[in-house]
């Protein structure tokens, strides 16, 4: 939801499509510099939420700071971003923090993992988060972090902190990277498979995004619910799969303006069994 005019202006938007969870970002996805949140817009963001029964609500980290960056003044100020998010979702009194695990710039995937990890266990160690952090998987870009099961299992062993750490699944992620989410029998061996590797009490949120590139093609390109390579019949059998329905579920699709994800929600409801 667009925080678009005031923070607390995301509550209204969410209650005229009729949800009961949503995510935002508390400043500009795209810059480095933000300004405070009042005190008086938070408590109008919490009583909103009180008094409208609201669940599980996540904020996104910017989508400039870089965890697994190698560059040490990039590093600095990512995690000092890190830090000033949970200041923020504590103020906003939020239940989850997302975030992208970044780049490792060539230097190799245990590198990066080894930073991302440092990097959330330096922001916890600074400033105690009310919010479950949840790392987010990855597409699989070029010199990504986090896009396999394995990948995420590690930095999760290195933090070890399982009830402030947990994962955030992006189904537009994890069939880009490989993971099929395309038939009921495809989803049930790749929630198998996290179960081994990360362990399904992890999950925290979902991502429900349909995908725009095949299946493994490392493409970040989300698609609107059932135009894309997952369909229809894929996300009938997420979101009624006894692990996942009962789970926050966050639309990403490639909207111009948040009225139009009540097009992906009809269809999403129309799956909904019972």
């Amino acid at each position: 939801m667009p925080i678009t005019g005031s923070i607390d202006k995301a509550v209204d938007r969410a209650l005229e499509l009729n949800i009961n969870t949503f995510q935002i970002f508390t400043r500009s996805p795209r810059g480095w510099k933000y300004p405070p949140i009042p005190d008086e817009v938070a408590e109008a963001f919490k009583k909103k939420v009180k008094e409208n029964g609201f669940k599980g609500i996540a904020s996104h980290m910017p989508y400039l700071p870089n965890l697994a960056s190698p560059d040490p003044e990039i590093y600095k100020k990512s995690v000092d971003s890190l830090i000033e998010e949970i200041k923020r979702a504590n103020l906003l009194k939020l239940e989850f923090i997302v975030l992208h695990l970044g780049s490792h710039m060539g230097k190799g995937i245990e590198h990066g993992r080894r930073r991302v990890a440092e990097a959330v266990l330096k922001a916890l160690s600074t400033e105690e988060s009310e919010a479950v952090i949840l790392l987010e998987n990855m597409a699989g870009q070029k010199n990504s972090v986090g896009s396999s099961f394995e990948d995420i299992s590690k930095i999760l062993d290195e933090i070890g902190d399982r009830k402030k750490v947990n994962v955030c699944f992006d189904t537009c992620h994890a069939y880009a990277a490989g993971y099929d989410l395309a038939s009921p029998k495809a989803v049930e061996n790749t929630l198998k498979l996290f179960d081994e590797i990360i362990g399904i009490k992890r999950l925290k949120l979902i991502h429900l995004n349909d995908s725009k590139g095949g299946l493994g093609s490392r493409l970040d390109r989300h698609e609107f619910i059932g135009k894309g390579f997952i369909g229809k019949k894929g996300f009938k059998a997420i979101v009624n799969h006894p692990k996942l329905k009962e789970l926050p579920m966050i639309l990403e699709t490639p909207v111009s303006n948040y009225k139009e994800y009540a097009k992906d929600l009809e269809v999403i409801r129309k799956l909904i069994e019972g």
